[in-house]
């Protein structure tokens, strides 16, 4: 690392007091910046700050586009009873408040949940913790090898049915998951559709009795399961046995619809109907219904 590219702190910097000559040498330094930047950049001189023994760092102020708070250094340097002095190096550097880009971070610790889209591919690390070696038989020797053990006549056959039931739950992959990846997908599913949710604390019942939950195989079996209620929001989520949601399927009985009486019809009295003042003197009144307790005034 060279002069220029040393930290520039106020608590890093040497207290010696620079080299006469090199302090001096301000124009060559902005001379050299100059060359190295874009016309019209370079701006006033800011200070000189000894580096070492005859060796001195020229800043200037940089008016470049994008690099607010950054600073021009030129490195000038003198060989010893000599009296020129040489440019080690320019360089932009930021100051204290310069503007600065993210710290860079490697993709691996960039991924995050859900990143994984169609034709994206994730390289798994052969030392991932989350996985661990399966068994595979291919480490076995076969019955005929020289290496083999004896007795081992009917281990063709033997294994052959071994195989097959192995194959049924997984057990011929290279790679299976491991016990720290068990734990943490556990704690992973655990926080998303635990006890603790929200969800969850205000369900009227947990998930281990309701008829919509669909246990899953292994040691999993013991404490999650798959929910497949289309209505809860867990639809196709691994739960918790202690997760649960107002879609539980004891959770309430829907009533029945009410249905209304049938009506009463009265058919053996004749409910009497009286005509108003109005509706007696008026033109073209009809006659009165027969039945009807109608007084006549007609006469």
């Amino acid at each position: 690392m060279t002069a220029a590219t040393r930290s520039t702190s106020r608590g890093a910097r040497s207290r010696r007091a620079p080299d006469k000559l090199c302090a001096e040498a301000v124009e060559l330094a902005r001379a050299a910046a100059e060359e190295a930047a874009a016309p019209g950049v370079v701006g006033a001189w800011i200070e000189a700050v000894a580096d070492a023994e005859r060796v001195v760092t020229h800043f200037f102020e940089a008016h470049e586009s994008g690099y607010r708070g950054w600073r021009w250094a030129v490195t000038v340097a003198r060989a010893s009873r000599a009296k020129n002095v040489t440019v080690d190096e320019s360089v932009l550097l930021p100051g204290s408040d310069a503007l600065l880009a993210p710290e860079w971070v490697p993709w691996s610790e960039r991924l995050r949940p859900g990143d994984l889209g169609p034709g994206d591919l994730l390289p798994t690390d052969a030392d991932d913790l989350r996985l661990e070696p399966g068994f595979s038989g291919e480490d076995e020797p076969l019955p005929d090898s020289p290496v083999a053990d004896e007795g081992t006549e009917e281990a063709g056959p033997l294994r052959a049915a071994i195989g097959g039931v192995a194959a049924e739950p997984g057990m011929g992959r290279s790679r299976v998951l491991s016990r720290y990846g068990l734990h943490t997908a556990a704690d992973r599913w655990e926080e998303s559709y635990g006890p603790k949710t929200p969800m969850a604390q205000a369900a009227p019942a947990a998930c281990m009795s309701c008829g919509f939950l669909v246990p899953v195989a292994g040691s999993l079996r013991q404490a999650f399961g798959i929910c497949a209620n289309e209505y809860s929001p867990a639809d196709g989520h691994v739960v918790s046995l202690a997760f649960g949601c107002g879609g539980h399927s004891e959770a309430a009985v829907m009533p029945r619809t009410p249905q209304p009486p049938p009506p009463v019809v009265d058919e053996t009295l004749a409910d009497p109907f009286g005509l108003t003042d109005e509706a007696r003197e008026g033109p073209g009144n009809p006659a009165p219904a027969s039945g009807l307790n109608v007084p006549d005034t007609s006469g």
